[in-house]
């Protein structure tokens, strides 16, 4: 049966990748894993923090020499955000630490040129 209508359906859904921020406070310490990972010449570090705590981010070398610190200060509970500029350094593997009151936590990642 056809009455010469148009009809307009919305049912398209587009994934964009963006997510909504949240003012959500977390409810656990948590250092995530660098983004990308291998990465040249800049990589993304994520954290959260429950409660407000002194923060110190740090990368080492392999050798566990500082290579630079990307925080080090006092910060309320929340989720946060560094970027590590590497693009004057060779390739390698590099750690990453923070420490933000009694909690301690390590990772790995490797910048590839």
């Amino acid at each position: 049966m056809s009455d010469d209508r148009t009809y307009w359906v919305d049912s398209m859904k587009v994934i964009t990748g963006v997510s909504e921020e949240s003012d959500e406070i977390p409810t656990e310490f948590l250092l995530a894993q660098n983004y990308p990972n291998p990465f040249n010449p800049s990589t993304s570090i994520n954290w959260q923090l429950p409660v407000r705590s002194q923060v110190t981010l740090k990368v080492y070398n392999i050798l566990g020499s500082e290579i630079a610190t990307l925080v080090n200060e006092e910060k309320p509970a929340g989720t946060y955000e560094a970027t590590w500029q590497a693009a004057n350094l060779p390739s390698g593997v590099y750690f990453y630490r923070i420490q933000a009151g009694s909690f301690i936590s390590t990772r790995k990642m490797l910048l590839l040129k």
